[in-house]
C-alpha cells in the first residue's frame, strides 16, 4: 500500500529460506574473496498467510548475538596507517585529473567520510582552475564531481563537443572511457539543461553496442552504468560491487584497496551491533505475535543503512529502524487488520495523542497504540498526518473509489512516509538545529518534497496486479486514457523530470548540512534500487541478496 519500498518480502512464497551453518568462500577478481558465516536464521516451515501479507520471521536469538572479527583496535590502527597513505598520495598529485580520478576512486569505495576536508578542499581549488580540460573523459568526471558536491557547473563546458547542429560528435564514440564518463555525468542534468539530456541519449545509444577492442573491466563496468547509472545507486551497496572492480584496474591503489576493504568490514560490524539493539527493542514491544504483522526488521534496518551508513550515525539508524517497524506495522494495520470504523477511531486517538485516547479500541490496536506514544512522543503531529493520510488511502479502497491524480499524490506524498522519515533525520544528524531549517522541514522543502515524489511513483512501479486501482498507474490509465505501459512510461519520465529538479535543489540554497542533504538523495536511490532489483515487478526474494551481503558477509583480501 505505502510502504512496498521500506520493507519488500524477503519470502514471497510461504516457505521460510533454510540457511545452514557452515563458511563458503566465492572468489573474485585480483584475489578478493567473500567468506560467508552463515547461521540459521530462519527455519523451513510453511506459513498461512494472513490477508496479502506473509510473515517471515527471522531468528532474533541470532541478530541479538551479532558479532564482528573487524571491531578490535588493531584494526582501527591499520587504518590509520592506511588513512595517512592516502592523504599523502592526495597531497601529493599534481595534475587536476589525477587529483579528480583518486576522488572518484575514493568516494565509490566508500571512504569518502574519512577524506571529506582534503575532498572539499580539492574540488574549491578546480572549480575555480580556468584551465580547460580538452578531453570528454576529463571535462565529463570534472563536471559530475563538482555538481555532486553542490557547484552549480553551466552545461556549456561541452559545447566543444558539439558539431555546428547541436549534436555530439561521432568521432567520440571512439573513446568508451569518455563516452561512459559522459553517460555518468549526464544524470546530474537540470530542468532545462538540453545538452545534458542529449548527452544522455548519445551515450546511451553507442555505449549498448559493445566493442570487442575494450579491455574486460571496462566492460563490465559498462554494462553496470546502463543497468543503472552510479548517481541513482545506493553507496553502500555501490561499494562492495566496486571494491571487486577497482582490485583489477591496472592502475589501482593497494593501499587505498585494502583500506577500502578493511573500512567495509569494520563499518559492517557496527551495523551488526546496531541491529542487534533494534532486535531488542523490537522482542520488547511484544507486537510479534500480532496476526497481520509483517516482520521486517531486517529489511528497515536495511533502509536505514542505506540513507546514512557511517559509524558515528549510529543512534540515527537504530532510531529510523524503530519508526520505519512502526511504519509498517501502523500500514499493515490500515491496509488489511481493520474495518472503517476502528480505523476511524485509531486515526482520531492518533490525533488526540493521548493514553487515554485508547480505551475505545480493539485489542491489536491498543498493542500498537502504546507502541507508537512509546517511541515517538516528541514528534506526535508527523504520525497525525501520516496516520490520516493511511486511513484516506484504506477508505479508498473500501468504497471502491478511485482517486483523481491530484486527490491521489496529495494523499501519497504523506502516505509514503519520507516527511516524518525526515524529520527524525534532521533532529538525529544536526550539529545545529536553526529556526530556518525547522520551518522548512515543516513545510515539505524540495530536498523532501521531491524525495517523497520519486518514491511514491517508483512505489508504484512495482505495485502488484491486485493493487494496481489504488496507485497512480491506474489514475494515469483512466485520465490519460492509456494503456498499463503508457502510464509506467509516463511515471518513469515523472521520476526522471523529479531527479532533475532534485539535482538543481541540492546545489541550490538551503539551510541543511550534511549528512542530511546526502540522506534524501539517498532515499531517492532507494526507489531506483528496489525498482531495479524488482525490474519493474514485484520480486519479493529480490532484495535478500543485497541484504545479506551487506549485513552478514565480510571481504577478505587473500
Amino acid at each position: 500500500m505505502a510502504l512496498r519500498l521500506l520493507s519488500l518480502p524477503i519470502s514471497y512464497c510461504q516457505t521460510r529460506l533454510t540457511l545452514k551453518h557452515g563458511n563458503a568462500v566465492q572468489e573474485h577478481p585480483s584475489n578478493i574473496s567473500i567468506t560467508k558465516n552463515i547461521h540459521c536464521i530462519a527455519r523451513a516451515e510453511t506459513i498461512e498467510p494472513t490477508a496479502k501479507h506473509q510473515a517471515n520471521f527471522w531468528d532474533y536469538d541470532y541478530m541479538m548475538s551479532l558479532g564482528s572479527d573487524y571491531t578490535d583496535e588493531t584494526q582501527n590502527v591499520r587504518v590509520q596507517e592506511l588513512k595517512e597513505h592516502v592523504k599523502h598520495l592526495l597531497d601529493e598529485l599534481d595534475e587536476p585529473l589525477a587529483k579528480l580520478e583518486l576522488i572518484d576512486a575514493i568516494e565509490r569505495l566508500g571512504v569518502g567520510n574519512h577524506f571529506e576536508e582534503e575532498i572539499l578542499d580539492i574540488l574549491q581549488i578546480i572549480s575555480v582552475d580556468r584551465r580547460v580540460m580538452e578531453d570528454l573523459y576529463s571535462t565529463a568526471l570534472r563536471f559530475r564531481l563538482l555538481r555532486k558536491h553542490g557547484y552549480d557547473v553551466p552545461q556549456e563546458i561541452f559545447k566543444s563537443f558539439q558539431d555546428e547542429m547541436g549534436n555530439f560528435k561521432s568521432c567520440l564514440t571512439l573513446d568508451t572511457e569518455g563516452m561512459l564518463s559522459l553517460y555518468e555525468a549526464s544524470y546530474l542534468g537540470f530542468e532545462g539543461d538540453n545538452i545534458m539530456d542529449e548527452a544522455k541519449c548519445f551515450t546511451t545509444k553507442h555505449l549498448k553496442n559493445p566493442k570487442e577492442y575494450i579491455n574486460p573491466t571496462l566492460a563490465k563496468r559498462v554494462e553496470h552504468s546502463l543497468e543503472l547509472a552510479l548517481h541513482l545507486r545506493l553507496p553502500t551497496v555501490e561499494a562492495r560491487w566496486y571494491i571487486y572492480i577497482y582490485g583489477s584496474e591496472e592502475n589501482m591503489t593497494p593501499a587505498l584497496l585494502q583500506l577500502a576493504i578493511l573500512n567495509y568490514n569494520m563499518v559492517q560490524g557496527v551495523h551488526q551491533k546496531e541491529i542487534g539493539t533494534v532486535a531488542r527493542w523490537w522482542m520488547g514491544l511484544g507486537l510479534q505475535n500480532l496476526s497481520f504483522l509483517r516482520d521486517r526488521m531486517m529489511m528497515n534496518f536495511f533502509w536505514s543503512m542505506a540513507i546514512i551508513c557511517e559509524p558515528k550515525f549510529g543512534h540515527f539508524r537504530e532510531e529510523l529502524t524503530k519508526v520505519t517497524m512502526l511504519l509498517t506495522v501502523i500500514d499493515d494495520m490500515y491496509e488489511t487488520h481493520g474495518s472503517l470504523e476502528e480505523l476511524d477511531l485509531f486515526t482520531d486517538a492518533v490525533e488526540r495523542w493521548n493514553v487515554s485516547a485508547m480505551e475505545q479500541l480493539p485489542q491489536h490496536m491498543k498493542l500498537c497504540y502504546m507502541a507508537l506514544l512509546n517511541t515517538n512522543n516528541n514528534i506526535g503531529y508527523q504520525w497525525v498526518k501520516l496516520c490520516k493520510a493511511y486511513f484516506m488511502e484504506a477508505k479508498w479502497v473500501q468504497q471502491r473509489y478511485t482517486p483523481t491524480t491530484k486527490e491521489y499524490f496529495d494523499n501519497g506524498i504523506q502516505s509514503i512516509a519520507v516527511p516524518l522519515t525526515m524529520i527524525n533525520c534532521y533532529f538525529l544528524t544536526a550539529k545545529t538545529i536553526t529556526e530556518e531549517a525547522l520551518e522548512r522541514v515543516e513545510l515539505i522543502d524540495s530536498l523532501i518534497y521531491l524525495p517523497s515524489m520519486i518514491l511514491r511513483l517508483g512505489d508504484d512501479l512495482i505495485t502488484s496486479t491486485d493493487e494496481q486501482n489504488r496507485g497512480s498507474k491506474q489514475c494515469y490509465m483512466d485520465e490519460l486514457g492509456v494503456s498499463e505501459e503508457g502510464a509506467r512510461e509516463h511515471i518513469r519520465q515523472l521520476i526522471c523530470d523529479n531527479w532533475k529538479k532534485m539535482n538543481k535543489a541540492r546545489v541550490s540554497h538551503h539551510p541543511f548540512s550534511e549528512p542530511f542533504t546526502s540522506a534524501t538523495t539517498n532515499l531517492c536511490r532507494i526507489a531506483e534500487c528496489f525498482s531495479l532489483l524488482s525490474h519493474g515487478q514485484v520480486d519479493p526474494n529480490a532484495s535478500l541478496e543485497n541484504l545479506m551481503s551487506t549485513i552478514f558477509e565480510p571481504i577478505s583480501l587473500m
